[in-house]
């Protein structure tokens, strides 16, 4: 029996982590940490309150003291809290900085001074920047972030090398591609496309739609870092990806046709600032030194989303109403 730390349970990938990780270590001992900003949702982990085993600590990642006092007895701390959206980044960066780069540095610290058994800082590969029409990034890429959200997420990333470097705190440092599943905040693009659809609302297509990213399923994502958690050697870093380049345009028209929707639906609107032309992702390494790989194609994993969010009425109700909104960032985009 181990205790996990698991920073922003209440959000996406998150809440999808603890659930995934409770039907496959049901003896473990979990602490959600979570400030509950707009995108973290009690909804997500409501079938946890209560349970043996399960804690959740309404607490910010930078507050260190608070930090310091959850993390006694602590074995794991798996870190997802962040702020993750690039459109609110290019327009409020300054919360970005404090969460991301400020907040990590307080968690790493607590853990340092508590020194737990492994520290597994979740980061994106955004902090590599943008592709060309080939190639993929690996481990080895240059950090070159092209948005505030990414250049955040590469500060907390050396933040997080330097606390292994200097301290010998045993940190791993992962870069998923772009998740998708349920429970996704409805501002990334596949959970707006859907809820929008299924609303016959307008869908907004950025520029020319033909920006790559590679799509992952989020479980996935979550039994990468469960290999991470349990063979992963601290100083190293791994890439996670889904082997799934799509276009946005045809990630749009996939999920339209899927629900029977026209593609009239969708309308185009200016490009976004220093919007990143494509995304690879290289597992390799995770792949032959982990023996991890995916396991859901795009077509089942898309249809797996499509069909909780189908489902998802009253979750998304409360969500655009505002009712777990903290204000921090003001109105989903």
């Amino acid at each position: 029996m181990q205790t996990l730390l698991v920073t922003g349970g209440m959000g996406f990938i998150g809440s999808n982590f603890i659930h995934y990780w409770r039907s496959r270590h049901p003896e473990d001992r979990i602490v959600n940490v979570d400030v509950l900003t707009y995108a973290g949702n009690p909804d997500n982990v409501e079938t946890l309150e209560g349970q043996p085993g399960y804690t959740f600590v309404h607490g910010d990642i930078g507050d260190e003291a608070l930090m310091l006092k959850e993390m006694a007895g602590v074995d794991i701390v798996v870190h997802f809290a962040a702020e993750s959206h690039v459109d609110r980044s290019i327009h409020s960066p300054r919360g970005f900085v404090t969460t991301n780069v400020l907040g990590t540095q307080s968690l790493l610290e607590a853990a340092r001074q508590r020194q737990v058994s492994k520290f597994i800082h979740v980061s994106t590969d955004e902090v590599y920047g943008t592709l060309g029409v080939t190639g993929a990034f690996t481990e080895a890429t240059p950090l070159a972030p092209n948005s505030p959200y990414s250049a955040s997420k590469a500060g907390s990333d050396l933040l997080a090398r330097a606390y292994y470097e200097t301290y010998g705190l045993p940190v791993v440092i992962t870069r998923c591609s772009n998740n998708y599943g349920p429970r996704q905040f409805p501002e990334k693009l596949i959970p707006l496309v859907i809820t929008k659809a299924l609303r016959d609302q307008p869908i907004p297509l950025y520029g020319d739609g033909l920006n790559v990213r590679d799509w992952l399923f989020v479980e996935d994502h979550c039994s990468a870092i469960e290999r991470v958690i349990e063979a992963g050697v601290p100083g190293e870093v791994y890439n996670i990806g889904g082997n799934n380049e799509q276009t946005n345009v045809d990630v749009i028209k996939r999920i339209l046709f899927l629900l029977n929707k026209p593609e009239s639906l969708i309308q185009h609107v200016p490009d976004r600032l220093g919007h990143d032309r494509r995304y690879a992702i290289d597992s390799s390494k995770i792949q032959r030194e982990l023996g991890w790989q995916p396991a859901y194609t795009w077509d089942t994993g898309l249809s797996q989303t499509l069909g909780w969010y189908k489902l998802a009425t009253d979750w998304y109700d409360r969500i655009v109403s505002g009712e777990y909104r903290s204000g921090r960032e003001g109105d989903p985009r």
